[in-house]
């Protein structure tokens, strides 16, 4: 059983179908209700101008006047009717010639005459309407004579109800048949998109698959169809996307997690001090090691696009900023013997950008460098204004060229690469840079050692603000 919803496009086809059919079939029963009268009209008007003509054809003439004279007989023939009744005058200049009544003529009808020609209207009789006949002759001695034919409407309207009766179950069964036809119709078309509505229902979320097999689609819905595809691959891309992180982020944690409580089963088990203090020593390195990629998972949680989430653009100084967010990253480069410096502007370089986004992106890439630099090396902050950029140097070992593109994918890590990093800072720098619609580039520096990572930034120019005072610089040698 189809169920025709209010809403559903079933319903909508099918009442904008059948309503226009309706009116259609009222149309055509109006013109044939018309037409039935118009026919029935002419033959029957045939018949008052023929006998009109005969009339006219017996006036005769007597003592010069212009007269008629039938047999009773005749009369009898001519008045004869079994539904209607007959009526008919012939009239002079003087006055009444021939006929069984007087016929009242209409002003536009003795209006301009023209002999031989038929004038039809309609008048009452004897206080009963009829349609009359009314024709122009020239008589004896070139009198004027006008001969006039009525009848009552009785056959008229008999005709005009049996064409009816007989029509109205023609355009019935017409409208019946069309009605069957656009259901069967709409209903077979329609089924196409049924099929594709359960294929969609029945899809699983563990398992999205196109729905591209639905072969009987219409090719209007094959847009929609193309769509709904693309949306199901971009859906299944991020579950994917999403299982991978989960359980990437999952075995990453358990890593520290495991550590720590191996040595603090190794602590509690301990009676020297001295192992034990090394026991606590390790279990603070884990935990350290576990809230910094904590903050990176949080960080990307952030930095991730989510549908009709928009950022909230600000004018900041990229130059100022990237000062500020070196400062607290002084200790850590100390802690490494690195050289961490700035180079550009002081100020004045404006961006519309999220401040705690590209905040987070310069910091992560400054400790990506950090960690992954050489000891006793050197970091280098680098903002520019044509083009309008940001890249963090160092001269460390370097990611191998085949490596660059996969350096950006969550959890990688390099083979070579030391214990205790995440793989997720450039994931993270790389996830905030689309988000600014800027590009992510890894090259190596001009004096070919180390890594080069750029971020360009397009179309995110900002017209200057009053200019603030500039956050102290941050370095550390």
């Amino acid at each position: 059983m189809i169920e025709l919803r209010p809403d559903s496009l079933r319903r909508r086809l099918l009442v904008r179908l059948s309503v226009p059919l309706l009116g259609l079939m009222l149309v055509g029963a109006v013109l044939s209700f018309g037409a039935a009268r118009y026919f029935a009209a002419m033959v029957h008007d045939q018949w008052l101008y023929d006998s009109a003509m005969s009339l006219a054809s017996q006036i005769g003439q007597i003592e010069g006047q212009a007269a008629l004279d039938l047999t009773d007989q005749a009369v009898q023939m001519f008045e004869w009717d079994h539904t209607d009744r007959i009526y008919y005058e012939v009239a002079g200049p003087l006055g009444h010639i021939f006929g069984n009544t007087v016929v009242p003529l209409r002003p536009e009808v003795t209006a301009n005459p023209q002999p031989g020609v038929p004038r039809y209207f309609a008048t009452v009789v004897e206080g009963i309407p009829v349609r009359a006949a009314t024709i122009f002759v020239t008589g004896a001695g070139g009198q004027p004579v006008t001969v006039t034919v009525a009848e009552t409407l009785a056959k008229r309207d008999t005709v005009v109800r049996h064409i009816m009766v007989a029509m109205l179950p023609l355009e019935a069964g017409f409208l019946l048949i069309a009605g069957a036809l656009i259901w069967f119709t709409v209903t077979t078309t329609l089924r196409s998109l049924d099929t594709l509505s359960q294929r969609i229902a029945g899809l699983d979320a563990d398992r999205l698959e196109p729905v591209s097999d639905v072969s009987d689609v219409p090719a209007e819905v094959g847009p929609l169809v193309n769509a709904l595809n693309q949306l199901i691959a971009r859906l299944a891309n991020v579950t994917e996307a999403q299982r991978r992180f989960v359980a990437n982020a999952a075995h990453q944690l358990r890593t520290p997690l495991a550590a720590m409580q191996v040595q603090t089963q190794r602590a509690l088990r301990e009676a020297d001090p001295a192992r034990q203090a090394s026991a606590l020593a390790d279990i603070q390195k884990a935990m350290v090691r576990l809230k910094h990629m904590t903050q990176q998972l949080l960080s990307l949680a952030r930095a991730e696009h989510e549908p009709g989430r928009t950022l909230e653009m600000q004018d900041l100084d990229l130059a100022a900023l990237t000062r500020d967010a070196l400062e607290p990253l002084a200790d850590a480069a100390i802690a490494r013997s690195m050289d961490l410096g700035y180079d550009g502007p002081s100020i004045g370089v404006w961006i519309k950008a999220e401040p705690q986004l590209l905040r987070e992106l310069i910091a992560n890439l400054v400790d990506n460098a950090i960690r992954y630099g050489r000891m006793g090396g050197m970091v280098t902050a680098r903002v520019t204004r044509a083009p309008l950029s940001i890249a963090v140097e160092d001269d460390g070992p370097g990611i191998p060229d085949a490596e660059r593109a996969h350096v950006t994918e969550r959890f990688y890590r390099l083979s070579s690469s030391p214990a205790g990093g995440s793989g997720l800072g450039l994931s993270i720098a790389s996830e905030i840079a689309a988000r600014h619609n800027a590009t992510l580039t890894i090259t190596t520096p001009p004096s070919g050692c180390g890594t080069l990572v750029t971020i360009t930034f397009s179309g995110m120019e900002s017209a200057s603000p009053p200019q603030t005072a500039p956050p102290r610089a941050a370095a550390a040698e």
